[in-house]
């Protein structure tokens, strides 16, 4: 087992999540932001300087949290962004060693939600599965405002028919506590992380720690330290460790929108200190799910 995480919510700068890591105690960074950019769409040179401050380092990528098919990629629209982004990331994450590659099954406008887009879906993620395979790469979908998302049987078609040991699970225990269950007909509830988790857990290689609760006035989520909201992320991490889960732990804490106006270098700050914090208390979670 080991620990990694979004560490572009200590800082989009690449030196920084560098420190992030090391004050940790960890070997791993779950890249999607960088600056600007991300690890597909970096120039030539800057990717130059990315490989080269890694080594320096010691501090590896082990997942690339890419953008494709993700929740600003319509299914109503083509799917060219992302293929193209898949075919940019391959040869940059075997330079690197990556082996796995975020993606999700491209987003549903809500108007939409009742239609089935199944076999779009599978069309296009077979695609986007290929290209992965063809570079010695796993792509894990995550179950975060996407069409296999909204809901546990959409992931477990997903996975039926695209058939491919190249396409597994990541499954983010926050994502379910403010997205709704959309099967049959509205109003929907809202998901169970434990029951979505407990459905699609045979397929899970990788898991991001996500926490929180749904403010139901405003229909939104409010992020909070793991352990301390709804996404049963205790009992999710036990039960993985009976299982026999030697994984990573990537954590996503999404909670810099609690700094608001604190000022630029104030927030920059806040957000190193947020994410080094929430690494250190999921360390002391899973020691707890451990025993």
């Amino acid at each position: 087992m080991y620990y990694t995480g979004f560490a572009d919510e200590a800082s989009p700068n690449l030196d920084v999540q560098i420190k992030a890591t090391k004050e940790l105690g960890w070997k791993f960074i779950e890249t999607r932001k960088i600056g600007d950019s991300s690890l597909a769409f970096l120039d030539d040179k800057a990717f130059d300087d990315l490989c080269r401050k890694l080594a320096e380092s010691g501090v590896s990528f082990n997942c690339f949290g890419s953008g494709i098919a993700n929740w600003a990629k319509p299914i109503t629209e083509s799917p060219e962004s992302s293929y193209d982004e898949m075919r940019k990331a391959v040869p940059r994450m075997q330079k690197l060693g990556i082996k796995m590659v975020r993606i999700m099954s491209f987003a549903v406008p809500k108007e939409l939600r009742g239609k089935d887009f199944f076999d779009e879906v599978v069309k296009r993620l077979k695609v986007i599965v290929k290209i992965a395979a063809d570079g010695g790469i796993t792509c894990v979908h995550e179950n975060c405002m996407n069409w296999g998302s909204l809901n546990y049987d959409n992931t477990l078609r997903i996975l039926d028919a695209v058939k491919s040991p190249n396409l597994k699970l990541v499954f983010d225990t926050g994502n379910p506590v403010s997205s709704d269950d959309v099967r049959g007909s509205g109003p929907y509830k809202k998901q169970s992380a434990w029951e979505f988790y407990n459905a699609v857990k045979d397929h899970v290689i990788y898991i991001h720690i996500k926490d929180g609760h749904c403010d139901s006035a405003k229909d939104k989520s409010v992020y909070t330290f793991p352990g301390e909201g709804d996404g049963d992320v205790k009992r999710i991490l036990t039960d993985l460790f009976k299982r026999g889960y030697d994984g990573g732990i990537s954590i996503e804490p999404h909670m810099t929108s609690i700094f608001h106006e604190e000022g630029q270098d104030r927030k920059e700050k806040l957000c190193y200190e947020n994410y080094v914090e929430y690494g250190r208390r999921i360390m002391k979670i899973v020691a707890d799910c451990k025993k």
